[in-house]
């Protein structure tokens, strides 16, 4: 998974419906409000199985939304992503009552954006998204286990029309036994033969030799037919148009729908066997199991050392041991004893002298309780139960309560159960069962007060041979519950309040020690809402990004509590973040010197940029963090490069400014005149960014040339003058003022010998943007000096050299001469810096939300290169297509009423359409179905404009980019 948090596309066609425990429902709908999300749990009393369960999902969800009609019209209508996690957790106990897939889990020290209160289903939701968002409208449920962990590759593979489409990997059988197993034929590996559920190593092995096999990772694709067939199954009566017993009836989607699937399945079913089921294996991806308390805390390890690249994750000084988990919790416990393994702490507030062994979790233990002294393997979970009361439950860090509590081979604490009892004289008539009672439904967990805990009676509950103590034994006896009774009875919204209490507590200690732990990788805009706002003092020691990260988290905070300091915070956060970029690219500047003579004039001249796929993967800081990928291509527009600077020496030692486009004229006498590149409403700030960065200006250079700007010019031999046009509006989206800065520096590059190539170009004009305050990204300048259709992408760090791939040009080159693709003036402006702000700042604070969407959109760049060197119309139209949409779930203003209008009236004859640049105005491009459909866009806009300004113009693609010539 590239990003571990909950970065998750905003898609209101698709929903999250889980199944949970019944105490977690209603905590959980209180949480996310329909219609984001759904929980529902089995009817109290049934045991509805997977299939029935989901089916009961499916109904509940369509209840609660009011849908009208039919639901077995409705549940195949929109793609909806279910989640089965409402079972008992009996190898999991810690997490039984929310549902394993709630399980809190840590940041990852690799990762980028996550919630610092994260849970299992935040990092599994994002790739399960993305599958169902690859299967298309052919599968509109996928269901999925809820403890199941999947780690995909960035290109999911292709998943094929069936009615049944599983998702497999290729495991070992002794990894595989464990779970349900697909086998296919080896000619025919995505058609599935048979599925078993749990086979042994050995019988895989046997039936090995003449089929492959693969690892089912609980991820099922279901189309309209096959969920046709469970509904019948599940007492769907599609006559009646009801469940022939008012509710779904018990059935294992598993153990019964599974078997009978495939060509020769292992059950036969008519109904079953007819529906065509596939099996897809996903190459290159990784599966954690959260199943048992071994299993999450293995899987948690593996994750965190999937990646292992020193320059983008946290430090490991402080935590060498990888299988020792402490979140939530508040105590002394140090992780760099050798005996501690397999350690995991959550939701606790432990005794000052505890101490930890391993193989133990620890949760739920609130404030007051007495050191616990807990032997090594030996585990505590301390349930809430209604206003005051706690529930202790103590257990074997491999159990698996499952079993008859008399008999010898149930074990608790690993030992056989009735020992437990017989050691402490006790029967299981004494706790109210009998001994063929299944141990998960035995009352043997005591219900007490917070004063009525002592050392002494915790060791009492958890020896292997225990003193005899009646008072004890009495305390036990007076209230207890099973784990069934846990799960029904826990008050979760005391645990949740409690988790939110330990990390405001928790969260300041984190931020003071951020050096060693992912503090500034977390999602701050989530982090700030639980940060309390009476610690706000700067950490020590911060620096760099660290530092940029913490002023903006500073000023959410603030702004949070209306405290009127959030914006001075905010400020503080861009300023430093310009000072780093035009630090980082202070080496390129020297001292100008003139190389032309006097009748020469120096001419530099740029195509504009029109963007395909990957805008605002480019902008800092997202890219100095993740890099950044784009494609777009150089174009000329009307048959000419539309961005041009002439430069020419003059006698007087003053430099004169000119905008051709708009008609104004200034001159440049003092080093102050120049520095006022940051007034706003000024036409000439970018020209004195520029020549601040050409070296006219001391602060810029190492050694001052000269004692004044008069000087300084009069040694050169004479003032300059310098003239400007932008043949585009402001606003339009083609990229215009970041290419003229760059064309700009070529110039002054070419005339005063500073020697900067092309690369140095883009670095400086991203320096330039800083020191305007746009926030501008580096795609703009790379898109419009380099010539051509390319792919432009970078690697993390402060120095964005982008590597570029070209691609052929030969079909939008055709395109654009045969009229299928159009560049259309909307007529409408929308400056992109209110807009880069706005993003910017979740750039700042690790917004899951624009983090997800930012993968996605560089995602989106490397397939349209692909399709683009393949000469694959339609792909590309699709890559098109989609960045458009990701533009407009990034910042839903880029497309505003008027832009709506447009699209809608030739939304017939699109093959695919975008605004350029950040959006909500300026320049579109469509991509029409072919030159017919072309011909008709133009005569429907041109027949009706929108308004005054709108116009088409014509384009072709540069073979040249930035050109630099001498007269």
């Amino acid at each position: 998974m590239s990003r571990p948090a909950d970065k998750i596309p905003t898609d209101a066609s698709r929903q999250t419906l889980l199944s949970l425990p019944p105490a977690m429902v209603e905590p959980f709908r209180e949480q996310f409000p329909l219609p984001e999300k759904f929980a529902a749990a089995d009817p109290a009393g049934t045991k509805l199985g997977s299939g029935g369960g989901l089916i009961h999902l499916l109904h509940e969800d369509w209840q609660a939304l009011g849908q009208p009609g039919n639901f077995a019209d409705w549940i195949v209508a929109a793609p909806k992503l279910a989640i089965l996690a409402g079972g008992q957790s009996r190898r999991l106990p810690a997490y039984a009552a929310t549902g394993k897939v709630l399980t809190p889990l840590p940041a990852l020290r690799w990762g980028l954006g996550q919630r610092v209160d994260g849970t299992l289903l935040d990092f599994m939701e994002p790739e399960f998204a993305r599958v169902l968002a690859a299967a298309g409208a052919h599968y509109p449920v996928m269901v999925c286990s809820g403890d199941v962990l999947l780690h995909l590759p960035r290109k999911i593979p292709s998943l094929p029309p069936a009615d049944i489409l599983a998702l497999g990997m290729w495991v070992a059988p002794e990894t595989a036994a464990d779970f349900g197993v697909f086998f296919t034929r080896r000619e025919s590996p995505e058609d599935l033969e048979f599925f078993l559920q749990k086979p042994s190593p050995e019988k895989i092995r046997e039936i090995s030799a003449g089929h492959l096999f693969m690892v089912d990772v609980g991820v099922w694709l279901l189309s309209r037919r096959a969920l046709h067939v469970l509904l019948a199954k599940c007492g769907w009566d599609q006559s009646k148009k009801c469940f022939r017993n008012g509710q779904p009836e018990p059935y294992e989607l598993y153990g019964q729908f599974g078997p009978a699937v495939g060509r020769q399945p292992s059950v036969h079913d008519e109904e079953i066997t007819s529906l065509k089921t596939a099996v897809v294996p996903l190459r290159g991806a990784a599966f954690y199991h959260v199943g048992t308390s071994r299993h999450l805390i293995e899987s948690i390890s593996a994750l965190q050392n999937s990646e292992l690249d020193q320059q983008v994750a946290a430090p490991m000084d402080r935590k060498p041991n990888l299988d020792v988990y402490v979140q939530n919790a508040e105590f002394s416990f140090t992780t760099r004893s050798a005996r501690n393994r397999l350690v995991w702490v959550e939701n606790s507030t432990l005794a000052p002298e505890e101490k930890l062994g391993s193989q133990q979790v620890v949760t739920g233990v609130p404030p007051g309780f007495p050191r616990l002294g807990l032997d090594d393997g030996v585990c505590l979970d301390v349930a809430p139960i209604g206003e005051s009361s706690w529930c202790i439950r103590f257990y074997g860090f491999s159990d698996r309560f499952s079993g008859a509590l008399g008999d010898e081979e149930t074990l608790w604490f690993g030992r056989p159960a009735g020992q437990w009892l017989a050691k402490r004289n006790l029967t299981c008539t004494d706790v109210g069962c009998q001994v063929d009672t299944d141990i998960q439904l035995a009352p043997v967990f005591p219900v007490v007060e917070t004063g009525e805990v002592t050392p002494e009676f915790l060791a009492w509950l958890q020896a292997e041979n225990p003193t005899p103590h009646e008072e004890h034994r009495r305390l036990f006896l007076r209230q207890r519950l099973s784990a069934m009774q846990i799960c029904e009875q826990a008050n979760l919204r005391r645990l949740l309040d409690s988790r939110r209490q330990h990390l405001q507590r928790v969260l300041p200690l984190m931020r003071a020690h951020h050096r060693s732990n992912p503090f500034y990788r977390l999602d701050l805009s989530r982090t700030a809402a639980i940060y309390p706002d009476s610690d706000l003092v700067t950490p020590p020691n911060i620096d760099g990004f660290d530092a940029i990260h913490d002023a903006m988290f500073r000023a959410m905070v603030r702004r949070n509590h209306q405290d009127q300091n959030a914006d001075k915070d905010e400020r503080e956060a861009f300023r430093l973040l310009r000072e780093n970029i035009v630090e980082g690219i202070r080496h390129l500047i020297r001292p100008p010197r003139r190389t032309t003579l006097e009748d020469q004039i120096v001419w530099g001249r740029s195509p504009v940029r029109l963007d395909l796929a990957g805008g605002w993967s480019d902008t800092p800081p997202h890219c100095f963090k993740a890099g950044g990928a784009v494609l777009n291509l150089a174009a000329d527009i009307n048959g000419q490069p539309p961005v041009q600077v002439f430069l020419r020496f003059a006698n007087d030692p003053v430099i004169v400014l000119r905008s051709i486009d708009l008609g104004t004229t200034t001159t440049i006498r003092t080093w102050e005149d120049l520095v006022r590149y940051d007034e706003p409403g000024d036409s000439f700030s970018l020209a004195r960014a520029a020549l601040c960065l050409a070296g006219f200006h001391p602060t810029f250079l190492e050694h001052p040339v000269a004692p004044s700007l008069h000087d300084q010019l009069a040694e050169m031999g004479g003032g300059l003058e310098i003239s400007l046009l932008a043949a585009a509006p402001k606003g339009s989206g083609l990229g215009t003022s970041s290419i003229l800065a760059a064309t700009l520096l070529g110039t002054l590059s070419d005339a005063c010998d500073l020697g900067w190539d092309r690369t140095a170009l883009i670095s400086l004009t991203l320096a330039l943007e800083q020191m305007l305050t746009t926030c501008g990204g580096w795609q703009d300048q790379a898109g419009g000096i380099h010539h051509g259709v390319k792919f432009l992408e970078t690697a993390p760090g402060l120095l964005q050299e982008a590597a570029i791939r070209w691609a052929p040009d030969a079909m939008l080159s055709a395109a654009a001469r045969d009229g299928s693709a159009l560049l259309y003036f909307t007529g409408i402006t929308r400056m992109a810096s209110g807009i880069l702000r706005e993003i910017v700042r979740g750039m700042f604070l690790n917004s899951s939300r624009h983090l997800g969407f930012l993968d996605e959109i560089k995602a989106n760049a490397g397939d349209c290169f692909e399709a683009l060197l393949r000469e694959r119309h339609e792909q590309v139209a699709g890559c098109v297509a989609r960045s458009w949409e990701l533009n407009r779930k990034l910042d839903p203003g880029t497309d505003p009423p008027a832009v709506r209008e447009i699209f809608a009236r030739i939304g017939d004859h699109l093959a695919a359409g975008k605004l350029l640049g950040a959006g909500g105005g300026g320049y579109a491009l469509f991509l029409a179905k072919d030159a017919a459909a072309g011909k008709e866009i133009r005569r429907i806009l041109e027949a009706q404009p929108p308004n005054r300004g709108a116009r088409f113009v014509d384009f072709a693609v540069s073979s040249t980019g930035l050109q630099i010539t001498r007269s």
